[in-house]
């Protein structure tokens, strides 16, 4: 019997489900549901739509293991709990494992969408095999997921891994909350910060970058225009990414001293962006990271590309289950839907 695990990914500008096949190489992708923007959506309405959405996708003949749920913290794992992240204000002590566990009949485990990424590039992408890893997510915030000894690693109260509230630099574009921290420049966000900051600098001294040439564009900026622009050569966008650059090779060596991982793995804008990024920040940890530690540590993009968060909702629900037979729990009785 073929064994399938479902997926939901709660995020703030979209949700959507996923269903997933067990594989002997890992994971197949096997349906996805249809993307449901989040912003005025009231939370329990959005759980209904999502809960129909999963049961559309379901096998009608096949076993349904578990079901994962990858959202943004502050989250509660333990009780399955939405504690208002910064970009769902709506969803406040919202209980989404007991709602899908009830709707559906099956287990429902919940991690926050770095955790979930870094299992789901250990299990199904560029971290197979690999049992000291740390997966950074590079999008709209950062933060960090961590594999320690072939476990993911949540700390004491399931705050392990917040790497984008370190502060690199006493000034800087802000990110989770701090001037100059790893987030605000090096994230998406903190990229587009750092663009319109310098990009105003040049057009007040009569400047005009070719991506930008009047103050009216600065708002359409994005690390993305950037990047672009950097890739066919712009002085300006390849100076604004060797900035990010440096600032991302600072705070990739206090992982690197920190935990010695085998393999460091960045998702979403380093995927894309890699040459303009890599160079400046390999300089800065030749310079700053212990030998010992960077001579063991690979640094990659995410394998896993725009399905990351699809395979993150998967992977929280294999690893869950999981994580119920290694403590001698036992699962809810897995019940078909049909």
């Amino acid at each position: 019997m073929i064994t399938y695990f479902a997926g939901v990914d709660i995020g703030g500008t979209k949700c959507r489900v996923s269903l997933g096949k067990k594989t002997e190489d890992g994971l197949e992708l096997a349906a996805r549901g249809e993307s449901r923007a989040t912003p005025g959506q009231n939370p329990q309405k959005m759980l209904e739509l999502l809960a129909g959405d999963i049961k559309q996708i379901l096998p009608r003949e096949e076993r349904t293991a578990a079901l994962g749920i990858s959202c943004g913290s502050p989250l509660d794992q333990k009780q399955g709990l939405i504690l208002s992240p910064p970009n769902l204000p709506l969803w406040d002590r919202i209980p989404v494992t007991e709602y899908f566990s009830r709707e559906l009949g099956i287990p429902a485990f919940l991690e926050n969408d770095a955790d979930a990424g870094a299992l789901a590039e250990w299990k199904y992408g560029a971290g197979r095999g690999c049992g000291n890893l740390v997966f950074l997510t590079c999008g709209t915030g950062m933060g960090a997921g961590l594999i320690l000894n072939e476990r993911l690693y949540s700390g004491a109260g399931g705050q392990a891994g917040e790497v984008g509230h370190i502060r690199l630099s006493e000034d800087g574009p802000p990110g989770y909350g701090k001037r100059g921290s790893f987030e605000g420049f090096c994230s998406g966000g903190g990229i587009t910060r750092l663009a319109r900051s310098m990009v105003e600098a040049e057009l007040q001294m009569g400047r005009r970058p070719a991506f930008c040439p009047s103050y009216a564009g600065l708002d359409s900026l994005s690390a993305r225009t950037v990047g672009i622009a950097a890739e066919q050569g712009d002085p300006l966008a390849k100076k604004i990414y060797a900035e990010a650059g440096k600032k991302l090779g600072a705070g990739l060596s206090i992982i690197m001293d920190i935990l010695n991982p085998e393999l460091i793995i960045i998702g979403s804008i380093f995927a894309r962006s890699r040459g303009e990024l890599w160079p400046s920040a390999l300089a800065v940890i030749e310079e700053e990271a212990l030998p010992a530690a960077r001579e063991r540590c690979r640094v990659l993009p995410g394998e896993l590309g725009e399905e990351t968060g699809d395979y993150a909702a998967l992977a929280a629900a294999e690893y869950g289950l999981e994580g119920e037979r290694v403590s001698g729990n036992q699962p809810q009785e897995q019940v078909r839907l049909g």
